[in-house]
């Protein structure tokens, strides 16, 4: 364990070298920090946090930076994330609140997280696995087609056409419609299957196929993998970063193209806590010289999706970790009140 005083040392470099993006020498720490002691002390810190793997010397004769091991632990013994001001509250309340649909509401969060925080921006769209029904909605298009609409808590919607064997009347369809919502409405996804097994057998014989098509089609767009949406934004914020990957930023533009790797990259959305994943902590190796902080979002307290920012391991930490739990709350009270 470290001492509290080169904890302190190492949360200085860490500051100074996000800050101005240079090596940190001991001189320079001395000028810029009250650390109480002599810059012979300072310099018998660095040594020992370079020894240990918390700093580097990037060449000869510069100064120190952090290590993925130095930011680790900054993270973790952080005090606390910085808080937004109240100007920029307001802002995000009036920005998201804006919104029309579920769709805007990723869009803006997208767009805002990008803006905040100056890096790349990823959001989840709320899982249909951790969705509740609000409503099942059956339009005719045509005497023997059908629309069916799906409308989640979270206020997702999804349109599926469903192509019948025979016209299907007006009176079955408003039948069909009641007797599904009586079923399904404020369950969750995962237990509509068998609420509504048995439905077809209560229909007239002539209506049975018809029925039977309405629900495969409902229980398939349950199922579906597409139900994993990402929305990603700000992707030229890393241009600004160009110094901080090592080769090229390539493999990192790389990564961000694949939506399995983002989506393993934020975690399970499940896991509402807000975690941070430093530099070779992510798995993906073109995404070893980022850092992803990412936290769960949701209504009434459980988390249907995750949110967060990529950007290079010399970051902003507790102002991105901040950011990114201010505008998670309020998409969750978004959702809450749709």
């Amino acid at each position: 364990m470290l001492s509290e005083r080169r904890l302190e040392v190492l949360r200085a470099i860490v500051q100074d070298y996000v800050g101005t993006e240079e090596p940190v020498g001991s001189k320079a720490l001395t000028e810029r920090h009250r650390l109480g002691v002599s810059p012979a002390t300072v310099r018998n810190d660095m040594a020992v946090l370079e020894d240990e793997g918390y700093i580097a010397q990037p060449h000869t004769s510069a100064g120190r930076i952090p290590t993925d091991k130095g930011y680790r632990l900054f993270v973790d013994r952080l005090a606390g994330v910085k808080p937004l001001s109240t100007p920029e509250r307001r802002a995000i309340q009036n920005f998201l609140d804006g919104a029309v649909d579920l769709d805007d509401v990723v869009s803006r969060t997208v767009r805002l997280l990008a803006q905040l925080t100056r890096q790349v921006a990823v959001v989840q769209y709320p899982s249909l696995t951790r969705s509740t029904v609000r409503h099942v909605e059956l339009l005719p298009l045509a005497p023997a087609r059908l629309m069916l609409v799906l409308i989640t808590d979270t206020g997702r919607v999804e349109q599926r056409l469903v192509d019948c064997q025979t016209p299907f009347a007006d009176t079955s369809l408003a039948d069909l419609r009641a007797r599904l919502n009586s079923r399904v409405v404020g369950r969750r996804f995962t237990d509509v299957p068998p609420l509504v097994k048995d439905l077809p057998e209560s229909f007239d014989n002539e209506d049975r196929v018809t029925v039977k098509a309405v629900l495969d089609t409902l229980l398939e767009t349950l199922v579906e993998e597409a139900e994993e949406r990402l929305m990603i934004g700000g992707t030229a914020n890393l241009t600004r970063f160009g110094h901080d990957f090592p080769l090229t930023i390539r493999p990192v533009l790389e990564a961000l193209e694949e939506q399995v790797v983002l989506l393993k990259l934020l975690g399970e959305a499940s896991e509402s806590g807000m975690a941070v994943k430093i530099g070779h902590e992510n798995a993906y190796e073109g995404l070893n010289s980022t850092s992803v902080v990412s936290v769960g979002y949701g209504s009434g307290g459980e988390a249907v999706a995750k949110l967060g920012v990529v950007g290079p391991t010399r970051m902003d930490y507790p102002g991105t970790m901040g950011a990114v739990r201010a505008v998670a709350r309020y998409v969750g009270q978004i959702l809450a009140e749709s």
